[in-house]
């Protein structure tokens, strides 16, 4: 039993170390981007917003116990799920809101195995040139 513990931690340590390799992968490809003034300006508000909230979720689980980082990383989804939900409960319905909030769930999901952390950027090559479609 007390194996399965550490197993356990370690599979959340490893699990939180590739979280943390990833969220630093997607902002420091947004920074550049920022850099570059590469986007139009609603396009790169919504990049900045990302990276802006991922830093503080990562800032967030950083100030915690190591051993807590995996459970407040696992609860940061439903809290960022309920605010989306709320938000898009705000938009007119021939928006479509469900169907640009669970595309964007989709996409994101695939993000955390698209992107290569050890240089930055996004595999999926269809994608444009900051790896999300905002025209939707």
């Amino acid at each position: 039993m007390c194996g399965d513990l550490d197993e356990e931690d370690r599979l959340g340590e490893e699990l939180y170390a590739r979280f943390l390799r990833t969220a630093n992968a997607l902002i420091a490809r947004q920074r550049r981007a920022a850099a570059a003034g590469q986007g139009m300006d609603r396009h790169l508000y919504m990049d900045e917003l990302f990276a802006d909230t991922l830093e503080r979720l990562m800032r967030d689980n950083e100030a915690t116990e190591p051993e807590d980082r995996y459970a407040r990383l696992a609860s940061q989804p439903l809290v960022l799920a309920r605010l989306t939900g709320l938000l898009a409960g705000h938009l007119a319905l021939q928006e479509d809101p469900l169907r640009k909030v669970m595309e964007a769930l989709l996409h994101g999901y695939a993000e955390a195995e698209s992107v290569e952390p050890d240089h930055g950027h996004d595999h999926a090559h269809h994608r444009h040139g900051h790896g999300h479609d905002h025209h939707h």
